[in-house]
């Protein structure tokens, strides 16, 4: 039957327990309730199905009856969770809430026919909406192509009380062509796009009885070319292969409904914090109400704290004094109502908001990301959003719920949610919980150079998409494109999309120094991609650097594997102690080098979860095992966090000028680094050694090669050959021009005690080394002789001095 709901008015200062989290810190609460059938206790389930049927709302042809459910490749803890007939019950919307709709998940009649064939005549199968069809918990499981098309079946009644409104049917999201039809008419025209949410107002097709809608998808993924993502065409049960694309996920993939409104009605709010002047820019947007009057009002607590009034398409400024602004920290939310005024019974919604701004500054010389005024490292991970059981839709909200959730528990104050866009209500998990969010567009098929028709479909669903989440406060920088994938016009697109809106940042390319990726040159950030990594991304004058990608450690747990023995790492770890050790030291690595030193702003590890064949996730891909020591994790993050926010101007040498480089280790303050015979040594330099010794140990400070704010050393007797690492051995050797040689050949210097500590650029938390006296590049801890943890400090700290030689 057809669900329907009533949403509660927010009330204030009350805890969602139903959902399982601590009171917020914010004054609103969970606008969005869970569904009655999930709250009440079975008599007044039953109580309340007996009424619903007593108003006529009969049930589908397609019922829970007639469907089978199909084993997934791994369950999470939330499979055996989800309603047969009512999954996703939670109202999909939050920041456009009305208190009237029904649900029109669950079971469907589907059938799949040739791509270019009319709707079949019998739908033969069952599916559970708004899984997938490769999904387990669709019921459907199977693999689909471009030569399929998708159909879907289902009947409702509109409520009787639903009468004089008009009545909209909602798609969360489908995933290419669709069509819709009620009593066999069409509904508005085909929607092209697998991102962007969209609508039909089906008042005049409806009967006054029971209603039939038909849904007609097709989805070419690879073979078309839309944005796709990571979805590839390819076996729905797990297999060997396929590293880091994953199964394609067509049809319908988030919550279909439908909803009353007035005529005149409003469809979206723009909201965007001004903190400069403490006021709410609002755009009411709205269907049939050119030129009406919209109040908007922003509440704390239940207690109205500003409210102005305009018109609907024309930004207007609510003030909102004293805010208490929007942070990782403490993600307050205000309550937002806004309501036509033409006459009583107008349109009336509820939302929320968040101050805050994001903007890019010098800070202390160097260029940062600032979050409402002040900088602070993001450190985040990829977020690939799929699933073993659902694919592209999480089984219930909590699952949504919960990569975030470990997200804060794991220390992260970001995510990078990877060239896939979520539902509504993962954003609103998001602003709740205190996430700072990078948004990719979902890039189109890589290794293609995309044709006139696929570069305007791709900008019309990218500006859809931004339309969808631009309220969102947790949503901080859109990523364009990554690696190169379907990339075209990169600088044009960055600026399309600045101007688009404003009020956040933009990365041009994710990974411009990866895969053949060009970098249009232009937006607020630069960003290189690193694995293992970290490494660093130069620093520039304009963009702040960022670290779109690094790590992608990996270690296979047992029993929960997609394909046992079929796990795909950067790096493969023994044990968890060692994934943990390692994990540390990257972290760890950012904190002492990149950050200060190197000019880094921002890192997202690969990644959150594993995902199919991907074995380096910090969970796993069932969401049954934290692969990692949370406490360490975490405490390594909160360091990250802390060192950013009292980091300091760069260590300054003096450039184009002669130096000495000096051992601190006591015992050897007599030892000054030189080069022999081409490798790099440490030996004791006094007034009485040779002229070539001195030469030897005298060196100009050149600015870096790889990174303006660390330095490059110039042998003085061998002009053009510079102390560089390979192969962990410290020399001097010519630089050939490559990216690898101009890094291995630039240092990164940070403060320590008694001198300066000088981390190579490319691999940060390792460090130049005397051992023996023999120069090496070193990480404590690591697995080598030079890497051994005693005066591991004095050893990597060096004193930079009056050169020996003029």
């Amino acid at each position: 039957m057809t669900t329907r709901q009533r949403c509660p008015e927010p009330s204030h200062g009350r805890r969602a327990t139903v959902l399982r989290l601590p009171a917020p810190r914010s004054a609103v609460l969970p606008l969005v309730r869970r569904s009655l059938r999930h709250l009440l206790t079975a008599a007044v389930v039953s109580a309340l199905a007996a009424t619903l049927l007593a108003t006529g709302a009969p049930p589908s042809r397609a019922t829970a009856d007639d469907w089978t459910p199909r084993p997934a490749p791994q369950t999470t803890p939330w499979t055996d969770q989800v309603s047969v007939d009512h999954p996703l019950p939670d109202y999909p919307r939050p920041q456009l809430v009305r208190p009237d709709w029904a649900n029109l998940n669950g079971i469907w009649e589907f059938a799949v026919t040739a791509r270019g064939a009319a709707q079949p005549a019998t739908f033969g199968e069952r599916i559970r909406v708004p899984f997938v069809p490769e999904s387990a918990l669709s019921g459907i499981q199977r693999r689909i192509t471009a030569n399929d098309r998708l159909w879907y079946k289902r009947t409702f009644t509109v409520p009787a009380d639903w009468s004089g409104r008009r009545v909209q049917l909602n798609f969360g999201a489908s995933d290419g062509e669709t069509s819709v039809w009620v009593n066999g008419r069409q509904a508005g025209a085909v929607h092209r796009g697998g991102y962007d949410a969209f609508s039909f107002d089906i008042t005049p097709l409806l009967n006054g009885g029971t209603n039939t809608v038909v849904v007609s998808a097709y989805d070419p993924t690879e073979s078309g070319g839309q944005a796709i993502g990571k979805q590839r065409v390819q076996d729905v049960t797990p297999h060997a292969g396929h590293s880091i694309v994953y199964t394609a996920a067509s049809g319908i993939w988030q919550t279909v409904w439908l909803e009353p409104t007035a005529a005149a009605h409003l469809t979206r709010l723009d909201m965007v914090p001004r903190l400069t002047d403490g006021t709410l820019r609002v755009t009411a947007r709205g269907t049939g109400a050119d030129g009406a009057r919209v109040k908007v009002t922003v509440s704390s607590g239940g207690t109205p704290v500003g409210s102005a009034t305009g018109a609907v398409g024309t930004e207007f400024a609510v003030p909102v004094p004293n805010a208490r602004l929007w942070t990782p920290d403490d993600p307050f939310l205000y309550d937002v109502t806004a309501e036509l005024t033409a006459a009583p019974g107008a349109d009336r919604v509820v939302g929320y908001t968040g101050m805050r701004s994001i903007d890019v500054r010098d800070v202390n010389g160097v260029r940062r990301p600032v979050l409402n005024g002040s900088f602070v490292f993001q450190t985040g991970t990829l977020d690939q959003g799929y699933w073993p059981d659902g694919i592209y839709t999480a089984p219930t909200d909590e699952a949504l719920a919960h990569d975030l959730r470990k997200h804060k528990d794991l220390g992260f104050n970001m995510v990078r949610k990877h060239i896939k866009v979520e539902p509504q209500r993962w954003f609103y998990w998001a602003d709740r919980l205190g996430l700072l969010v990078w948004q990719d567009m979902p890039s189109m098929d890589s290794g293609k150079s995309p044709d006139s028709a696929a570069r305007t479909q791709w900008e019309t669903e990218y500006r859809a998409v931004i339309d969808q989440h631009r309220s969102s406060p947790a949503l901080i920088q859109w990523v364009d494109q990554n690696e190169g994938w379907g990339q075209y016009d990169q600088a044009r697109v960055a600026d399309m999309v600045k101007a688009y809106d404003p009020s956040r940042l933009v990365d041009n390319m994710s990974g411009v120094n990866c895969c053949g990726a060009r970098d249009g040159g232009n937006g607020d950030v630069v960003d290189h991609h690193n694995y293992v990594g970290p490494g660093n991304t130069p620093a520039e004058p304009a963009r702040a650097s960022v670290l779109g990608e690094y790590g992608g450690l990996g270690f296979r747990e047992s029993g929960h594997e997609w394909y046992p023995g079929g796990g795909f790492s950067y790096e493969d770890q023994p044990t968890r102690s060692a994934l943990d050790d390692r994990l540390v030291g990257l972290l760890d690595g950012l904190r002492e080098n990149s950050l200060p030193a190197g000019g880094l702003s921002a890192s997202v590890y690969t990644q959150i979860t594993d995902v199919e064949n991907e074995a380096n996730g910090l969970i796993s891909y069932d969401r049954q095992v934290v692969k990692v020591d949370e406490a360490r994790v975490r405490a390594a993050n909160q360091a990250l966090i802390a060192a950013s926010r009292t980091v300091g101007a760069p260590v300054r040498l003096p450039v184009d000028q002669y130096v000495s480089i000096r051992v601190t280790t006591p015992g050897y303050t007599d030892r000054y680094v030189r080069h022999y015979d081409g490798l790099g040594s440490t030996e004791v330099v006094t007034e009485g050694s040779s002229a070539l010794v001195k030469q030897d140990a005298t060196w100009k400070v050149r600015a870096g090669l790889a990174n303006r704010l660390c330095y490059s050393f110039e042998s003085r007797n061998y002009p053009g050959e510079y102390l560089r690492h390979r192969d962990f051995r410290v020399r001097r050797e010519a630089v050939d021009g490559s990216a690898v040689s101009r890094d291995d050949a630039t240092w990164c210097p940070v403060q320590g005690s008694g001198g300066v500590r000088l981390s190579a650029a490319g691999f940060p938390g390792q460090y130049l080394r005397h051992a023996n006296a023999e120069l090496w590049l070193a990480r404590r801890g690591g697995g080598h002789a030079w890497d051994g943890s005693a005066s591991f400090t004095e050893d990597t700290t060096w004193a930079i001095g009056a050169p020996w030689a003029p």
